[in-house]
């Protein structure tokens, strides 16, 4: 059977977000998103947008419609669990200056989607509030006179944080396509290819695993790794460079991030010091991924690892964030982080030194939060990461 969210988890979700829309006051509400924002979105229907806008409106009772554009109508109703599906004008590209004529396509206006949601409410909540493109805001706006916008992110940023076993298991597959897209970048992240070439056998093996997009592949070799964030070039690797690439991949909307860092042939003194310091860090972050631990406790053992190694100076930030519809969500702890991991909490290690005389690089694998301790969903990097340099 194939990985996924099963129809009846969606519901679920949507009786929670209704309940939380009710504590709040909200009459409906309006989740925005699009290619590059769609993890809101991918929640609460599972539709994935390209090129074009789409908003799931969803009513304090009763079920959720989606609004979408014209080009992208087939594929919505394919993949939205919701069956009432309408195009609007408003969410057709908007990246030309002319209006677009879709002769065949049929419109509903903006203003009766956002109405017939409110049933005569006045407060719609938004979700996605600083993703929406100004003239997109705008437009919604303008349909919705007398109507009190309000951002009601937090609400599904809250509903998100703590994963389902379906969630988890999404994440799992998603992890285990990483991977194999990384044992592929090893073999050929070598001496005279192109930084090209290897990234593009990764994602080749980790899309041939099943994955369903690369979110992204930073990478950079020599130099190169100092970019901190960076693409792949035709610069041509060579022996005794430090190589730095972190590969996220999608899985059913479900993001894993896999990051080894390593020397292309043997690393030198100065390279050895900074993944030895990076390594234990990761190893010692293991003791602190557990249910009940304050995240902040994590953060400052990351630390003082890199301290005993005098690393500190070359610590960019935090050591970890959360893991899920986005490669990067809540948690994101600091130091100052007074709140405790919960079972179920899915999370990456983004463990990193920037600047090093040895050079810069970073390890990123995923975990479960259990109570007796982290679970991976990357075992290649874990495996990696124990073996050390």
């Amino acid at each position: 059977m194939e990985i996924a969210i099963p129809r009846q988890e969606f519901h679920e979700r949507i009786v929670r977000i209704q309940a939380a829309m009710e504590k709040a006051g909200l009459d409906a509400m309006l989740v925005y998103g699009d290619e590059y924002r769609k993890e809101n979105l991918r929640y609460v229907c599972n539709f994935w947008p390209i090129f074009e806008r789409a908003v799931c409106m969803i009513p304090r009772t009763g079920l959720p419609m989606l609004a979408g554009a014209p080009e992208g109508e087939n594929y919505a109703r394919e993949m939205s669990v919701w069956d009432e599906y309408v195009n609007v004008k408003e969410f057709a590209c908007v990246s030309v200056p002319e209006e677009i004529d879709y002769p065949l396509a049929s419109f509903t206006r903006l203003s009766d989607v956002i109405g017939q949601a409110l049933k005569g409410g006045v407060h719609l909540g938004v979700v996605g509030w600083y993703d929406i493109p100004a003239p997109i805001f705008e437009r919604i706006k303008a349909a919705a006179p007398g109507v009190t916008l309000s951002d009601a992110s937090d609400i599904l940023y809250k509903l998100r944080i703590v994963k389902s076993e379906a969630e988890i298991a999404c994440l799992r597959e998603a992890g285990r396509q990483a991977c194999v897209g990384y044992r592929k970048l090893l073999e050929y992240a070598v001496d005279g290819n192109a930084e090209t070439m290897a990234a593009g056998a990764a994602e080749g093996a980790a899309r041939m695993a099943g994955a369903e997009d690369i979110n992204f592949n930073v990478f950079g070799s020599g130099c190169r790794t100092n970019t901190v964030i960076g693409r792949a070039t035709n610069k041509i690797m060579r022996n005794g460079e430090m190589l730095m690439c972190a590969m996220a991949v999608q899985y059913q909307g479900y993001v894993a991030t896999a990051e080894y860092p390593f020397v292309i042939g043997q690393p030198d003194d100065a390279q050895k010091r900074v993944l030895a310091a990076i390594f234990e860090a990761a190893n010692v972050q293991q003791g602190f991924l557990k249910a009940g631990v304050v995240a902040g406790e994590m953060v400052k053992a990351v630390r003082d690892v890199f301290a005993r190694h005098g690393m500190t100076s070359y610590d960019l930030y935090p050591p970890m964030h959360g893991i899920g519809l986005a490669e990067a969500e809540s948690p994101y702890p600091d130091e100052q982080a007074t709140y405790r991991f919960e079972a179920n909490m899915c999370v990456n290690s983004d463990i990193s030194l920037w600047g090093a005389p040895g050079g810069s690089n970073r390890l990123e694998e995923g975990f479960v939060i259990t109570q007796d301790g982290p679970v991976s969903l990357t075992p290649l990097i874990r495996e990696l990461a124990i073996k050390g340099v």
